[in-house]
């Protein structure tokens, strides 16, 4: 999400009128802002994505909730001390959060572990050990449109239900500090988006964020005037921003079959018709596989609802291909090969009724490779859509001088091509360019000791250090295209190993190539 004091000043139409009146004041308003904590509550495009159809939403006047987890550590901070990465927690509510209001009303019970009955009556889950989720509404308003969503983060709380006999048997101490354990659920975010870890916390996390919120959209949905009955449930749309809130599916209908009483077929029809699936990753190693065993322990009623999925699933597959095993098997939700594991993306496209990329080239692969054999069984299902992003956040706030030439003459982007020979808009779009240039070379100077001309061809990526975000390749791929266009040759190798030195050192690297052999790295 970011931080919040700027965008909600430039949305609501006051930065001019807060920017004068601070000034004023004596004070600057860009060291206000960068006092503000950043809400790091998403991990990466992921988290980003979320933010930005959030911001979309409001723009546009949809009515929309964003649900999350209010995590007590985000991101964290990453620095290099001594040639090693160095991770910082980012304690980013050490001084409270203002923009946020807890709403205890709202407050929901979730159960993990227990046991499941059948009876003749229906099935119970029993013998739970249950944790609240807590609340906390943050605005989201639109672009000066006078429209205002919400964005609802849940805290975990312990509930407080200390017997007498606990101090008189020395249990008391124990209950407090199970109290904390519980609590640890919303205490830390998971720093990779590339990477699966499966950890019972993690699971307990998406368990938590998904029941939490279907109480809530279930709540909401039968004070409306569609409710109570179920029948217009397909007024709610929820979409899975990739597998994390897969579980929204089983618990939907664990809550539609055994709180509301429906039967398997319509309880199945709302859930589909309920949710969408926004894939992210087709790297392996990201896609969440969870072991069975962990499910049973944890959400025994789940596993039990997710293999029915299955069978029915399977029994479909059969029907539409007899005897083709091999396919069964790919296409199974559960994985029986070693640890027997449930595919997390499997059960997102079996129980969604659309599945998307976040790119064309995504959306293509994951139709032609990934899931392909999902794609022959129901190519209705799969669409693509673009990441869009929030052009205020990214043009207005980190570059108001281009923001004011181009807004200007144009109400949308694609009215520049109009311009592309105008030679008084390019001019005033490279002063613009030279002028952020040297307030970048000053700004280096300061951090890094390091001074570089302004005239120089910059390329720039605003990374952390990782090795999936292949600055080094960006660095080796600046050399290519230097070489391709001049007559001197830079030695790859020579270049590699000065680049990997510099990498080792310093956390931001500026490596410059000017004129014809004057090369500069930090």
């Amino acid at each position: 999400m970011g931080r919040t004091l700027q965008n909600t000043m430039v949305n609501l139409a006051l930065e001019n009128a807060c920017d004068e009146a601070i000034y004023q004041l004596g004070l600057d308003m860009e060291e206000l802002q960068d006092m503000e904590e950043d809400a790091g509550l998403g991990n990466g495009g992921l988290g980003r994505l979320a933010a930005c159809f959030l911001d979309s939403m409001a723009t546009l006047g949809l009515a929309a909730y964003g649900y999350g987890i209010r995590y007590e550590f985000g991101i964290f901070n990453q620095k290099v001390v001594n040639g090693w990465q160095v991770e910082e927690a980012d304690d980013w509510l050490r001084y409270g959060n203002p923009w946020e209001k807890a709403r205890p009303e709202y407050m929901r019970p979730v159960h993990f572990y227990g046991r499941v009955e059948h009876n003749p009556d229906g099935v119970k889950w029993v013998d739970t050990q249950v944790i609240l989720a807590l609340p906390y509404d943050t605005p989201v308003p639109g672009y000066r449109n006078n429209i205002v969503n919400t964005m609802r983060l849940w805290s975990a709380k312990a509930p407080c239900e200390f017997h007498l006999k606990d101090f008189n048997v020395g249990g008391y101490i124990q209950a407090v500090l199970d109290k904390n354990l519980a609590e640890n659920i919303s205490r830390v975010l998971y720093p990779n988006d590339n990477f699966f870890e499966g950890k019972e916390l993690r699971l307990k996390q998406e368990y938590f964020v998904v029941a939490a919120t279907l109480q809530d959209i279930i709540r909401r949905f039968k004070a409306s005037k569609f409710g109570p009955s179920f029948v217009c449930f397909v007024q709610v749309a929820i979409q899975l921003n990739d597998t994390h809130p897969a579980l929204a599916i089983p618990e939907l209908m664990r809550i539609l079959m055994d709180d509301e009483k429906l039967s398997w077929d319509t309880a199945w029809d709302i859930t589909v018709r309920t949710c969408a699936y926004t894939n992210h990753t087709v790297l392996p190693e990201a896609l969440e596989r969870w072991p069975v065993d962990l499910f049973q322990n944890l959400l025994p009623r789940h596993l039990e609802i997710t293999y029915e999925i299955n069978r029915r699933h399977l029994e479909r597959i059969s029907a539409l291909y007899p005897g083709d095993h091999d396919r069964l098997r790919r296409m199974s939700l559960i994985e029986e090969c070693g640890q027997k594991k449930i595919n997390m993306a499997h059960l997102c496209i079996v129980g969604s009724h659309a599945v998307n990329g976040v790119a064309q080239i995504h959306s293509d692969i994951i139709k032609d490779t990934v899931f392909k054999d999902f794609y022959d069984v129901d190519p209705q299902k799969f669409q693509n859509k673009t990441n869009g992003i929030t052009p205020r956040r990214w043009l207005v706030m980190c570059n108001p001088g281009l923001a004011e030439v181009i807004a200007e003459p144009l109400s949308y982007l694609k009215s520049l091509l109009k311009f592309v020979d105008d030679d008084a808009l390019i001019r005033d779009i490279a002063k613009v360019k030279q002028e952020n240039k040297m307030k970048f070379a000053v700004l280096l100077e300061e951090q890094c000791n390091v001074k570089i001309n302004p005239n120089s061809m910059f390329d720039v990526q605003v990374k952390r250090i990782h090795e999936y975000k292949r600055q080094l390749l960006n660095c080796l791929h600046i050399i290519t295209l230097y070489n391709r266009n001049t007559n001197i040759n830079i030695p790859i190798i020579w270049l590699s190993k000065m680049i990997f030195k510099c990498l080792s050192y310093q956390s931001s690297v500026v490596f410059i190539v000017g004129g014809k052999t004057k090369c500069l790295a930090r």
